[in-house]
């Protein structure tokens, strides 16, 4: 079976650092969904705003593709040094390069220049990554009761204190201010990386470089800037 996307999503994140290791982590965190000429069609969305999250199936784009099978994988959200079964893992490395997403609905613009458009929200994708289906979330089913997730993997790091110097307020936008330092929150270094106190970490996050440091539960933004 050959699958090719249905449309594709435009989030704050033009690179794979800083992106939530999870969908739903960072609430703020927008996307828009603009489908491709063939699924342009309101009437496939008939519905769907009767539910308040959606599943997205997408493509790790930005993974190179690896024909060759590998049983174990070093899942990002432990030390790199651990190796889980890959069925046991989120990772991107998998013999079907796809990832699960729920997010939030947030609105459905069904008419206009290349609609229809979604805005959904807490994305953890990113920018102009493949979506190849996209299903209702059911919560009376995909919420079960007694669910557990007992590695390391399934559990959320403590959350940082974020120091943002009052110099760098007002270049973001409000909006995207306040979803960065939800971001930066989550701490978005490598698990691998978090025992440097010293190294500075940078990323691309809606048009702009920020730079920082972390350690003993404290982040500490150092710079943004505009990229041309």
């Amino acid at each position: 079976m050959n699958i090719e996307p249905i449309a594709f999503i435009h989030t704050d994140f033009s690179e794979k650092f800083g992106i939530p290791r999870q969908s739903g982590l960072v609430e703020s965190l927008k996307g828009t969904i603009s489908f491709l000429p063939e699924y342009r069609n309101p009437d496939a969305l008939k519905g769907l705003s009767a539910y308040s999250h959606i599943w997205l199936l997408w493509g790790f784009s930005r993974v190179a593709p690896d024909k060759s099978f590998h049983a174990t994988v070093r899942p990002p959200g432990l030390d790199g040094n651990k190796r889980l079964g890959v069925f046991a893992t989120r990772s991107p490395f998998r013999p079907n390069p796809i990832g699960l997403s729920c997010v939030k609905l947030l609105n459905i613009e069904p008419y206009g220049k290349g609609g229809p458009i979604l805005e959904v929200g807490g994305v953890d994708i990113a920018d102009g990554t493949p979506i190849y289906d996209i299903k209702p979330y059911l919560p009376y089913t995909d919420c079960r009761d007694g669910s557990y997730g007992a590695l390391p993997d399934s559990e959320p790091f403590p959350e940082l204190k974020v120091l943002f110097p009052e110099e760098l307020a007002n270049i973001l936008p409000s909006e995207k201010e306040l979803a960065l330092k939800a971001l930066l929150s989550i701490d978005p270094r490598p698990a691998t990386k978090r025992n440097d106190e010293e190294r500075i970490f940078g990323f691309t996050f809606a048009g702009y470089e920020v730079r920082f440091q972390a350690g003993k539960g404290v982040l500490r933004v150092i710079s943004i800037e505009k990229m041309e």
